[in-house]
């Protein structure tokens, strides 16, 4: 690791480092481009992202809408999604051999069902780029000196730089924290996103594994109404609805420490009006049958009868003889059913900090600190985060792209 001129050093080994250094490698074929990785593994997440698979992207090609799937950051990556969207993502994998296939839902991933498809195309990709891939290489320091930049290696070692990108995934454990503290950066609360909700007096604990495809949660008393499927789990709730939800309250949910409430609505956008309506309809098409058979195509059996049971009603009611309390008490049980939440657990592969360097220290066209020429930074240590889906990746190539072209651009 000479001081020669031209050289670029990317901190940290994920999806957005990588796709920063494969861009200034590519557009910059002059420099030497460092890869630096605190831990023994790269590319970790995308190892595990979507069980293995790897959501890519998400099939949504419009900047503005695609940008609507970001809690935090989107006004910015509404015009960095101009220069580098999920097309282009798509485009640039499939170009280097890892086909796509897009879900029902619009998540995309690899067709090999394989998230190493995806690694081995990056790693070839830099490899073949003259990329120098460095792990267990910890950047402890970040000074800068005379227009470049003075890199502490593990607490020893120190290479100078002309241009740097931070790429290091949250900013929690990394020790950086300090450093761009320093250079003037402000660093926002690093709070969890994406994470399942905890039920201590779990009302569905033998209903765990259960799947409602379209459900709508929200966090009380002020919290937007999210949709989704919604997974039952020994421990609480989870899946898409409750992960969008957990994103967007993010920073409401840590303020009350997990202790709150939230309502499900069983039937997805179904007004209660709406639900009165399929349950009156009920009532006269299944007159003789018992209430707590189920009869609705949406909701599984254990789940109708446990909602039944919620209400109060005794499994041996027939329609016919359902009072008009006992179908309030139902259809409040469909349509605003409550639970205490206590606590979260996250799930690795879903697991995402809300919070980094503040949005309105860095250029978005360029991915470039406004208070330290030379510094860019990608992907999540800046404070902007996305639902699941494959926003959080799409996020990731885009600001890793940006950084790479505009390092390869610089006249240093």
């Amino acid at each position: 690791m000479d001081e020669g001129c031209n050289k670029v050093v990317i901190i940290g080994g994920g999806a957005a480092g990588y796709f920063a250094a494969i861009t200034a490698a590519e557009k910059k074929p002059n420099a030497q481009v460092l890869l630096f990785e605190a831990g023994d593994r790269v590319l970790r997440k995308v190892k595990i992202s979507g069980g293995g698979r790897c959501n890519l992207t998400h099939h949504c090609y419009e900047p503005k809408e695609l940008s609507s799937h970001y809690p935090r950051g989107s006004k910015e990556l509404r015009g960095a999604f101009h220069h580098w969207q999920p097309r282009d993502t798509i485009e640039w994998f499939e170009t280097r051999g890892v086909k796509t296939k897009v879900e029902t839902d619009g998540r995309i991933f690899p067709a090999s069902d394989n998230s190493q498809s995806v690694i081995d195309c990056l790693r070839t990709e830099a490899k073949n780029l003259g990329v120098s891939e460095h792990l267990r290489t910890r950047v402890t320091d970040l000074k800068q000196t005379n227009n470049q930049w003075e890199l502490e290696i593990n607490q020893s070692e120190k290479i100078i730089a002309d241009q740097v990108c931070l790429a290091l995934g949250s900013l929690r454990g990394t020790g950086m924290e300090k450093t761009l503290t320093a250079l003037g950066h402000i660093i926002s609360p690093l709070i969890p996103s994406l994470f399942a909700f905890n039920l201590p007096e779990h009302p569905m604990v033998e209903l765990a594994g259960i799947s409602v495809p379209h459900a709508q949660a929200k966090t009380l008393p002020n919290g937007k109404p999210q949709h989704g499927p919604l997974l039952i789990t020994h421990r609480g709730l989870s899946g898409p609805c409750i992960l969008r939800l957990s994103a967007w309250d993010a920073q409401e949910l840590a303020t009350c420490k997990y202790k709150f409430e939230v309502e499900i609505n069983w039937l997805g956008d179904h007004s209660l009006e709406k639900i009165k309506e399929v349950v009156s309809q009920y009532r006269k098409k299944f007159a003789v049958a018992k209430v707590s058979t189920n009869p609705s195509k949406e909701l599984p059996k254990r789940l109708w009868a446990h909602l039944v049971d919620h209400a109060k009603i005794s499994k041996d009611t027939t329609w016919a003889h359902l009072s008009k309390k006992e179908e309030q008490k139902l259809v409040k049980a469909l349509g605003t059913y409550r639970c205490k939440v206590s606590g979260k657990t996250t799930n690795k592969e879903e697991f995402v900090t809300c919070g980094g360097v503040s949005l309105k220290q860095v250029d978005f066209r360029t991915m470039e600190s406004k208070l330290a020429p030379g510094l860019h930074f990608a992907g999540e240590c800046i404070d902007y985060d996305g639902i699941t889906g494959g926003f959080n990746f799409q996020g990731a190539w885009t600001t890793g792209r940006i950084a790479g072209l505009a390092i390869a651009t610089d006249p240093s």
